[in-house]
């Protein structure tokens, strides 16, 4: 099967996202900002000169960090005064096109039930046989990505 567009972007992110996939890491209980300083054995008010900032403003943004409310400009000024580079990343749970197949799965069992609900009632149900070949059509021949996430 040729892969399209679309196929070849999702594995080439998931190529890039695949070191970061299944990691238990968990920031330190009082942020990053602050586990580094103190590895560094830099204070509270070195910190806030490379910053250019009071220290009162070097507390609060840790405590925002570790709160999880820190906004990204802000982590990636105190990463830099850190002589640290911030990594952002949202790392899917599983491979993307996994979830865009199981997606498309859904909404074509979706839409495929009620074509066999409504076969039932007219009592034309052709069994359960094929069921995974009209699903594997249907995804191919109706179902597009861009129709994937409509919640209709």
């Amino acid at each position: 099967m040729k892969m399209n567009t679309r196929q070849q972007a999702r594995q080439r992110l998931d190529e890039r996202l695949a070191p970061f996939r299944h990691r238990d890491d968990v920031p330190p209980p009082m942020g990053w900002i602050r586990a580094i300083r103190e590895a560094l054995g830099m204070t509270g008010v070195q910190l806030a000169g490379r910053l250019g900032v009071r220290p009162q403003t070097v507390e609060a943004l840790e405590k925002s960090e570790a709160s999880g409310t820190i906004q990204l400009s802000t982590l990636r000024r105190a990463a830099a005064a850190l002589d640290c580079t911030l990594v952002y990343a949202l790392v899917p749970n599983r491979p993307l096109e996994e979830t865009v197949r199981a997606r498309a799965r859904a909404i074509a069992l979706r839409d495929l039930g009620r074509v066999a609900h409504s076969m039932r009632l007219e009592d034309q149900h052709t069994g359960d046989a094929d069921l995974e070949a009209q699903i594997d059509a249907y995804i191919r021949d109706i179902v597009r990505d861009r129709d994937l996430w409509s919640d209709a």
